[in-house]
């Protein structure tokens, strides 16, 4: 494979991902919670980082950046629109443009909701988009700076990507978010079953990220609030998608 892909678990339950070009040598960490696993994962590989990208402002995504920077003299890259409260940015980047890692292009996707400011990376060549605290498997981020209908559009535009893609998420959130599925469809037999994988693989301290976007699809509540099914559970037939969603989120917040 040109690009491979390493999972590298950070503080209690968060993420950070390592793409790796193996022609060329170079490594882009994505978020940095604390730079020492980073930097453990890439000295075992033998791996030099050269470029941080950051999803968003949240200190458990980019409070290790300076330290991996300083270790590694990687570039740093971010939103345009949270530079002000990114760390120093090398490249600031907007939804809609590319960019090139490695030769490989990389489309940046504005997915604000969980900060107005989050953004994703969608890389074709590597079947992979990260997500942070947007997108996650099994549920999405709290609203803590965007609205509903803002999140709603931005599940959209990752639900639209190819159902193969792996989701590569922050947070290790998948059991306690399978719980909360379940409340809003427990007869949805592929919701069943991953819940059953999903904590198998927990009891056995396997990570459960990333996930593919094709299961995000058959068992996320978040991306199924247009789904006349869902719908019906929860009593809201002719209400809009995105109302449905908001009601699926105030629900999650309060489980």
């Amino acid at each position: 494979m040109p690009l491979e892909l390493v999972t590298v678990p950070c503080l209690e339950d968060n993420y950070a991902f390592m793409l790796h070009a193996t022609e060329s040598g170079e490594t882009a960490v994505v978020d940095v919670p604390d730079a020492g696993p980073v930097l453990e994962a890439l000295s075992e590989r033998g791996w030099q980082a050269s470029e941080i990208w950051l999803t968003h402002h949240h200190w458990d995504h980019v409070d290790g950046v300076r330290d991996l920077q300083e270790a590694t003299g990687a570039r740093v890259l971010g939103a345009a629109a949270d530079a002000h409260r990114l760390p120093p940015l090398n490249q600031a980047l907007r939804g809609g443009e590319s960019c090139r890692f490695a030769g490989h292009a990389v489309s940046i996707i504005d997915v604000p909701g969980h900060t107005v400011g989050h953004i994703a990376y969608h890389v074709p060549d590597a079947g992979a988009v990260f997500t942070g605290d947007s997108l996650m498997a099994l549920g999405c981020g709290r609203l803590f700076e965007g609205t509903a209908d803002q999140m709603w559009a931005s599940l959209g535009k990752l639900a639209a990507l190819p159902p193969e893609t792996l989701v590569c998420s922050g947070h290790e959130y998948t059991l306690s978010n399978a719980r909360f599925a379940l409340t809003i469809e427990p007869g949805n037999p592929a919701l069943k079953a991953r819940a059953a994988a999903v904590a198998k693989a927990r009891e056995a301290g396997r990570p459960t990220v990333p996930s593919r976007l094709s299961e995000e699809l058959a068992t996320n509540p978040f991306l199924r609030a247009g789904q006349p099914e869902v719908k019906r559970a929860l009593g809201m037939e002719g209400a809009e998608d995105a109302a449905v969603f908001a009601e699926i989120r105030r629900r999650k917040d309060a489980f």
